[in-house]
Order: structure tokens, then C-alpha cells, then sequence
């Protein structure tokens, strides 16, 4: 074995030289990765729980709980017409990741980000991405804020038009400003994602940026991510005849429901009774799909209805009285007044969705708008909005007058609408007035020359923005009205006038159950009738599956049209005591009955009612062979030709997350750090190496 000897007299073989350099070649990169490795640490979070404490991971599920949490709202979706598309989508097929940053923290926007936005900030927010296009390009997506504290801070919030619907209108006067709130901004559209956070959403989002102190804000970010992508956008079918043709959309719509008071003799057509027909809507709108309580407007005037439905209900005598009571409420009124059109399209087709009705003529209509807000200065005060002068209208009026003055220690005034007004307000009457412009009609509502209700059409117009002693008001007069002018009586002291109560309480629930997620549709009165397949009523009109039918699957019918049927035909029946017979699979043996709570109990009751659904869709639309097609316009049908034909964008989901991810800068800098720690220990060997063998050759 060949070897030196050093100068001391120590023995090194070259065995062991070799040995000592390879261990310093492997001990040095070593010594670095600890030291790299406790630098990522140093500057690395430690996953972090939304309690802010270290949490245990024992399985994938729960790193990706840890790691992305999961956002509760309300999405803007993306609606079409014939001539575009208005609403929300992200802008191409892929998931939206962007940092959140919030409107009061932008300056100027260089790459896209995730905007967190308030309420009160909402209209201004989106009348800038309207016309600043370079601000707009670096929108990523949307995150509002939003709860009852906005309302009393803000003027108006109401995302609709200063006359809503205008191209509908009776009148030429379609610069008139019903709606002075307005901004317009849910009628254009915006391809970037928007979501509304819903309490425990705001919260998680709050609570997750709370940990950036916690974190090294040169190192993360905190990014929102929108699955939001519409089938008409992936597929490029921008209006409503391509999304029809090419199956991505679906019409919007629903199913109306009308009732008679007492139930009609459909199989004879003798001795009809001329018709009072009242009316009100059942659906609403927002900026945000499933956020349309319109509590004021039009919920709180089918409430009043209901109200009014079930006080007379609990009068007897209705078949000696010389008129017709028929209630009808209509879905899709928002949307090109859907409802209505169609109801009036049926009674021209003679169809059986309105069999019973077409044959007889409709005397007057009354219908009841947004009548939340009518309580003022100790008063409950009310509008009549008249269509035209005539004996008919005027004996409408009369009617309205006798219930107050019955009503007298209920402070409760009713007054003509301002003869300066351009006509009656947006509502179902315009599609009436269209039909035959004849129509005596009258609509009560809580205003007179503008809306009261500052947010209409706003997910703001909930149930704190009215007020329940307003709408038992409303319903009173609605109800003792009615028999007023089915008896055609005019005296306010007759006993059977002055034995109509509404329920306070009754209506008070009834507001609850509509108006609110909590008890919402799992609420009592509404489990009485329907097993609900959601707890929060949206009021949204939705959109209308399958086949339209007088009779259709009760899968396709929305809560709210299904309670109502169940209500109406229960509250409008006629009373058989002992005699009612059971309905096990929802059908009766007798064609003047129908099955009533057949959902809430295995076995539902048959009873005698004339209640039936009319399918809610526009008469531009026609369903054959499993698909809808688009008619050639009708120059008769006046509101037909301008009608826009909506439809909602069809998606596979719906999800929005946030969580933390690391900056490109700073994975470029640890790759960069590591390849410089590896060259400069490298270096270092090499020198060591070279160090080492000349103190040796030295020795």
C-alpha cells in the first residue's frame, strides 16, 4: 500500500484521503438542503385552519378542506334573447383564478384580480366596467358584499330600468320615470363571473384574508376561483334562436295558477256569471339568479291575495251571488309578462288550462302590485291606478271606497293615482290593455307617481323592506272589495261585509314562509300542503322543462306554483265535511275534483275546486318533438312582436373557492437560490479538494 508520511509522523493512506474528500463532497450539499429546508420553513405558513390552529391531516379530503375553502352565494348567470345576451359568465371554458383585492384598495389594474365589492359600491362598480374598457379587461371576477345593514345606508339600489318592461307599454309615453332608483345594470352583460356572498360566504372570505397577517405578503396571494362557466358561452350561442337550436339554453317560464270562488260547473255553460278576476305575481327579479325575493314587489300583493283568498274563504253564500270571483297568480312577468300573455293566449285557443273561463266574459280585473310599503305617517294608504274611464271602472272604484269606509277604525285610505301619471304602472295589466284595449281594470298599489320601493328588482327588496301591517291592510280591502262587487251591494253596513277578517297572523306567516330562509318553505303552512325540494324561496322565475301541459309532472313545477294550486283548491272548495273521499296516487274518480296534499301526506283528499295550472312561456315559443323552436312573428299579436323571448344559459355547476397560492417571483427565486447553492458548493468542493491535496503533497 503506497502512502505518505507527514512531518509529525502521522500516517495517511491515500484509501482514507479519498474517503475524507468524498465525505465532505456528500456532507457539504447536505448541510446546505438543511439549511435551504429550514429556510422554507422560516418562510413558508404553516397550514392553518380557519380557527387559526395547526391542523392535523389524515387523509386527501382533509388537505383539500384545509387548503380551499369553499364560498356560499348567489350567482349572476348568463340570460339570452333574440338580439343578445345580458348577465354574467366566465370568458372562456377554464376555471377563473385571480387575487382578490378590494374596489377601495384598486388603483390601477395591470393584471386580472378578484374585486370585492359592497353593496353601496355595486352601481357605481359596474357603470364603470361599462365605460372603461381597460378597467373591464382586468376584471376577473366579482365578490359583493351585501346584508340588511345596506338598506338603511343607501338611497336605491335597483339594478332595473326607470320604466321597466317600457316596450310593453299601453302608452307612448315610455320616457316616463316609474322607477327613479334605476341604473340599469342587470340588462347588460359582463364576461367575467359575479357572485353574491351570502352571510356565512362573507364570513369565510373575511376570515380567510384575516390570515394574510399571518403570512409573508411578498411570498402568497390569496386568490378566488369561479366555476361559472354557461353552456351558451363553451358552445359560442350568443342569442336565443342559436342556444334553442343548439340545446345549451332553456325558455324561461313556469306555471301559473287560477282558482274560482266557488268552483265553476266546467261541463255546462249555462248561466255563467259575468267574472271578476284578480290577479297577482308570483315571481321577481335581481342582478343575482337565486336572490329575488321581491318582497314589495310583487310578493307582498300575493300575499295580500292569499290573505284576502283565505278570508273570504270563511264566508258562506258565494254561489247566490250574482259575479264570479276567479283568482289567478302569474309567473313570468318579470320576463315580457310571460304569464299574462299566455293566460289571454289559452283563453283564445279555448284550452283546457283555462277551461271554464274562455266562454264567459271577464267584467273587470283588479290587481294587486306592491302594496308592503303603503303604511305611512300612521296610515295605511293605497293607490288606484284605473285603466280607463267607464261605468266599470268607476263601479271598481266605488267598491275600493265602500271597504274603506267599512274598514274605517283600520286607518286605511284609498286614492285615485295623479291624473298627470302617463297611465296605469308596469304590471300584468299592460298585457290586458295590449289584448283589448276596452279592459276596465284597476291596480292597487303603495305609490302614486313614482315606486316607493327603492329596491326593486334589487336582492335587497327582502322582507325587512315592508312592512306585514301594510299588506294585512292591502288584503282587508282586497277581500271586502271583492265581495262587494260580487254581490254587487253597496252597502258598507251590511252584516255579511262586516264579518271579513283577515289574519294578521295567518299573513304574518305566509310573509315568513315566502320571504325568508328561515323558517322559509320548510315552514308549517307550506309543509301542510307540499313537500318543499328547497328551503329558501327564490321567487325567481326559472325556467320551464319538458312538454307544457295543463296537467304537467309536478317534478317541473316550481314550490312556489305547487303550494299555491294546493292552497287555492283547498281554500276555494267547496265544503264536504265527512264526504271527502282519500286520493292515494293523486287522482280523483270525479272530474269536478282534485287531489289536494297528496305530497305532504301518503294519502291527499279530493274535493270539489276549480283550480287548474297554465303554463307560463312566451307565444313566440313551441315545443315539438322534445325541442323548442322560435314562430315566425304574428303582426296581430302586438307584445308578441316585440317580445325578446328569454332564456337562461344552461352550465354543469356552479362553485366558488378561495384559498393561497405562492408567487411565480418567489418559486423562481428558490429555484434560482437552490441552483446557486448547488454551484457554489460545487465550488466549494473543488476548492476544498484542491486545498487539501496541496497541504498534503506539502507534507
Amino acid at each position: 500500500m503506497s502512502g505518505c508520511i507527514r512531518s509529525d509522523g502521522f500516517h495517511v493512506a491515500s484509501a482514507d484521503f479519498n474517503s475524507l474528500t468524498a465525505a465532505m463532497a456528500v456532507g457539504l450539499p447536505r448541510l446546505v438542503a438543511i439549511a435551504l429546508t429550514l429556510h422554507l420553513l422560516s418562510v413558508l405558513p404553516l397550514p392553518i385552519s380557519l380557527a387559526g390552529e395547526i391542523t392535523s391531516i389524515e387523509s386527501v379530503p382533509d388537505l383539500q378542506k384545509l387548503m380551499y375553502v369553499a364560498v356560499d352565494g348567489y350567482p349572476c348567470v348568463r340570460l339570452l334573447n333574440l338580439s343578445g345576451e345580458i348577465g354574467c359568465s366566465n370568458p372562456g371554458l377554464n376555471k377563473v383564478v385571480a387575487p382578490i383585492i378590494k374596489l377601495k384598495d384598486v388603483k390601477d389594474l395591470v393584471e386580472p384580480h378578484t374585486i370585492l365589492v359592497t353593496a353601496d359600491e355595486m352601481e357605481d362598480f359596474f357603470t364603470r366596467v361599462s365605460n372603461d374598457l381597460s378597467f373591464a379587461s382586468n376584471i376577473g371576477g366579482v365578490l359583493v358584499e351585501s346584508g340588511s345593514s345596506f338598506q338603511q345606508k343607501l338611497k336605491g339600489l335597483s339594478p332595473d330600468k326607470t320604466f321597466p318592461q317600457a316596450q310593453f307599454s299601453p302608452y307612448e309615453n315610455v320616457d316616463y320615470k316609474w322607477n327613479p332608483a334605476a341604473s340599469s345594470i342587470m340588462w347588460k352583460a359582463y364576461d367575467f363571473p359575479v357572485y353574491l356572498l351570502s352571510e356565512s360566504g362573507i364570513s369565510a372570505v373575511h376570515e380567510f384574508l384575516s390570515k394574510k397577517k399571518m403570512k409573508h405578503k411578498t411570498l402568497t396571494s390569496d386568490v378566488a376561483e369561479f366555476n361559472m362557466v354557461m353552456e351558451t358561452t363553451k358552445a359560442g350561442t350568443h342569442n336565443s334562436e342559436a342556444c334553442l337550436q343548439e340545446g345549451t339554453c332553456i325558455p324561461l317560464g313556469g306555471y301559473s295558477v287560477w282558482s274560482s270562488l266557488p268552483p265553476i260547473n266546467v261541463s255546462s255553460s249555462n248561466n255563467r256569471k259575468p267574472i271578476v278576476l284578480t290577479v297577482a305575481s308570483m315571481d321577481s327579479a335581481s342582478f343575482f339568479r337565486d336572490k329575488s325575493f321581491g318582497a314589495d314587489s310583487p310578493i307582498s300583493g300575493l300575499v295580500a291575495l292569499l290573505g284576502a283568498v283565505d278570508a273570504l274563504s270563511r264566508v258562506d253564500g258565494f254561489s247566490n251571488l250574482k259575479k264570479q270571483l276567479v283568482f289567478l297568480v302569474l309567473t313570468g312577468e318579470t320576463w315580457g309578462y310571460l304569464g299574462s300573455r299566455r293566460f289571454l293566449h289559452e283563453l283564445d285557443l279555448h284550452s283546457d288550462a283555462v277551461a271554464g273561463l274562455s266562454d264567459t266574459p271577464i267584467e273587470t280585473v283588479l290587481e294587486i302590485g306592491s302594496v308592503g310599503k303603503g303604511f305611512r305617517g300612521g296610515m295605511n294608504t293605497f293607490f288606484a291606478h284605473k285603466t280607463r274611464a267607464s261605468s266599470v271602472t268607476n263601479m271598481t272604484l266605488d267598491a275600493l271606497k265602500i271597504a274603506q269606509d267599512s274598514l274605517a277604525s283600520k286607518n286605511i285610505k284609498i286614492l285615485s293615482a295623479n291624473s298627470t301619471n302617463p297611465g296605469i304602472p308596469p304590471s300584468s295589466l299592460m298585457a290586458f290593455m295590449k289584448k283589448n284595449p276596452q279592459t276596465s281594470a284597476v291596480v292597487l298599489e303603495d305609490f302614486d307617481t313614482k315606486f316607493v320601493n327603492k329596491f326593486y328588482h334589487s336582492h335587497l327588496d327582502d322582507l325587512s323592506n315592508i312592512n306585514s301591517s301594510s299588506v294585512v291592510a292591502a288584503a282587508s280591502i282586497v277581500a271586502r272589495t271583492l265581495y262587494i262587487l260580487a254581490s254587487d251591494s253597496k252597502d258598507k253596513n251590511n252584516s255579511a261585509l262586516g264579518s271579513i277578517h283577515v289574519n294578521a297572523s295567518f299573513v304574518e306567516e305566509l310573509l315568513a314562509c315566502l320571504l325568508s330562509c328561515e323558517p322559509g318553505l320548510s315552514c308549517d303552512l307550506v309543509k301542510d300542503y307540499i313537500s318543499p325540494t328547497n328551503t329558501c324561496p327564490g321567487n325567481y322565475a326559472g325556467v320551464i322543462i319538458g312538454e307544457p301541459s295543463s296537467k304537467p309532472y309536478l317534478g317541473y313545477i316550481g314550490d312556489v306554483s305547487r303550494f299555491l294550486w294546493n292552497f287555492l283548491a283547498d281554500k276555494t272548495s267547496v265544503q264536504k265535511g265527512n264526504t271527502t273521499s282519500v286520493c292515494a296516487k293523486g287522482v280523483c274518480s270525479k272530474a269536478d275534483e282534485v287531489c289536494i296534499k297528496a305530497e305532504s301526506n301518503k294519502e291527499g283528499t279530493c274535493v270539489v275546486s276549480t283550480t287548474r295550472y297554465v303554463p307560463a312561456y312566451s307565444t313566440r315559443l313551441k315545443y315539438v318533438d322534445g325541442a323548442w323552436t322560435i314562430l315566425p312573428q304574428n303582426t296581430s299579436d302586438s307584445m308578441g312582436m316585440v317580445d325578446p323571448v328569454w332564456t337562461e344559459s344552461n352550465w354543469d355547476t356552479i362553485k366558488v373557492q378561495v384559498y393561497t397560492v405562492q408567487h411565480s417571483v418567489y418559486d423562481n427565486s428558490v429555484l434560482v437560490a437552490g441552483l446557486s447553492v448547488t454551484t457554489l458548493a460545487y465550488i466549494g468542493i473543488l476548492v476544498a479538494r484542491s486545498f487539501i491535496s496541496k497541504a498534503l503533497k506539502q507534507d
